[in-house]
């Protein structure tokens, strides 16, 4: 059977603009996880992993106002947002090549025989190395950050291992473009193309899970399809590392307090949160309990004057956007469910910001409701009008993982009077993130970071954006009493590579 030929879409339209290029059979998944396989050992030097990846950064700047234009072509996000998102991805790059040449990202430790202990220390040499190839697959609202030379890829290149991409079928004229850019960069350097694959296709994705050459896997994307490939990945005869992000709510909670101090700037500051990119962000506030009164509604109708204002959107394709619709709809359709800005079809192609209001109570046992309790991905949000501080804990209590957890806290609450502490900790065991008197929207690439959170926002207790993200693609090795001749450099007593390491007990930078 011939493969299916891949097409670029405009959504604007939904209408094809270019054939791309073809699903890949099980063969050429096999020839790009090979040849990414072969390529390992062009990678083993930290300084030339380090050049490729600044190469590979000036490769997509030099090229950045084809690659934007094609961007929006394919996703409608817009000049502005996706030269923000370029110079993002640009910055990774850049970020994990200073880690590699840094070297501390190997966490080297030399402990020298101590017979005197109890029991006797032999010599011991820890460090870390890569696991191999690794499987990206790329997400549909970041086409830059979380695609071809996103983050996942960025960090496992950093790591030392090879990749194969899976495309995403929202933009596969870019996914072509950046992978040509990387490759050109890695031959500068004298790395073998393809030590960056890339794959299309649903069936070539599910063929790459499985294949005995890859060692492991970053996804970002749904629930559904991310617990499917995380099932798969630990199902193989030989179970790998599966690091997904799958789906998160972002709960926010609004104390009385703070709304009676600030409800204007809380309603306008959430109205800007929930719409930005048109909700297509993974940490949009999907969940908002705020209390009921006078300051909770001069809440909402803040909220509800500056969603009103908001221009109606093109999400990332027409199944996303039938998704949407039908998700406000079947929520909509619940007794006591209001919506003071009724979200939905905007137009032929577009969809209206809106959100919608239900009594905390309705949310604080199982139930039909249940379903306000999940992500709906678009310009929607749930607020839950709650009467009592002990109503909004019992909805907290209900969550899953999520990536953000955010509280909006007065002042004096914030300066440690009242229960500001106790509610950091009651959303803690929540979220990867908790945000205070800010919004979650907008994930800042810095060593801090940490984008992850208990499941289902994500499989592991790794974060894909910031410096530790490259923990992911490697695995700690001891050496025990190995010859000095046989010593990898970097184990040595001598340190000729000058790496920072823990050496008889004592840091050493």
């Amino acid at each position: 059977m011939a493969a299916a030929p891949v097409w670029s879409v405009d959504p604007r339209t939904g209408k094809q603009r270019e054939r791309v290029a073809v699903e890949a059979t099980a063969q050429e998944v096999d020839a790009a996880v090979r040849a990414a396989h072969a390529a390992r050992g062009a990678l083993a030097g930290r300084a030339v992993r380090s050049a490729f990846l600044r190469t590979a950064a000036a490769g997509l700047e030099a090229a950045g106002d084809g690659l934007v234009g094609t961007a929006d072509a394919e996703t409608a996000l817009g000049p502005v947002r996706l030269t923000g998102e370029l110079a993002r991805t640009v910055y990774q790059l850049r970020a994990f090549a200073d880690i590699v040449d840094e070297g501390a990202f190997l966490d080297v430790v030399v402990d020298h025989p101590d017979a005197t202990a109890t029991p006797p220390v032999p010599d011991l040499r820890r460090y870390k190395v890569p696991l191999g190839v690794v499987a990206v697959y790329s997400a549909s609202n970041f086409p830059f950050a979380f695609s071809v030379a996103g983050g996942d890829t960025a960090s496992a290149l950093a790591a030392g291992c090879p990749v194969v991409v899976k495309a995403h079928p929202d933009h596969p004229a870019l996914s072509e473009l950046v992978a040509k850019v990387l490759r050109r960069a890695a031959a500068e350097h004298g790395i073998p193309e393809g030590v960056v694959g890339l794959v299309h296709g649903f069936e070539a994705g599910v063929e790459l899970i499985g294949h005995p050459l890859v060692a492991a896997a970053g996804f970002t994307g749904s629930v559904r399809g991310g617990r499917a490939l995380f099932d798969a990945a630990a199902a193989r005869p030989v179970p790998i590392p599966f690091h997904g992000e799958l789906g998160s709510l972002n709960p926010v909670l609004v104390t009385q307090a703070a709304a009676a101090e600030r409800a204007e700037e809380i309603g306008g500051g959430l109205a800007g949160s929930m719409t930005l990119g048109v909700g297509q962000f993974c940490v949009k506030p999907g969940l908002v309990l705020v209390p009921s009164g006078a300051a909770g509604d001069r809440l909402v109708k803040a909220l509800t004057d500056a969603v009103g204002d908001t221009a109606a959107g093109v999400l990332l394709d027409h199944r996303m956007r039938d998704n949407f619709i039908a998700g406000v709809e079947e929520r909509s359709r619940l007794a006591e469910v209001e919506s003071p800005v009724t979200p939905g079809a905007g137009g032929a192609h577009t969809v209206s910001a809106g959100f919608l209001t239900v009594p905390a109570s309705r949310l604080a046992q199982e139930g039909a409701y249940d379903v306000l309790l999940e992500e709906c991905f678009g310009p929607v949000t749930v607020v839950a009008r709650y009467e009592e501080e002990g109503e909004a804990a019992a909805v907290l209590s209900r969550l899953p993982g999520n990536l953000t957890a955010t509280v909006q806290l007065s002042a004096e609450e914030a300066a440690g009077e009242g229960r500001g502490a106790e509610l950091l900790a009651e959303v803690t065991p929540l979220a990867g993130r908790v945000v205070v008197n800010a919004w979650p929207t907008g994930v800042a690439v810095a060593p801090a970071q940490h984008h992850g959170g208990p499941y289902p926002a994500t499989t592991s207790t790794s974060t894909s954006v910031g410096g530790t993200a490259i923990e992911r693609w490697l695995r700690p090795v001891v050496y025990q009493n190995a010859p000095t001749a046989l010593l990898p450099q970097e184990l040595r007593d001598d340190n000729p590579l000058g790496l920072p390491r823990r050496f008889n007990g004592v840091l050493e930078r």
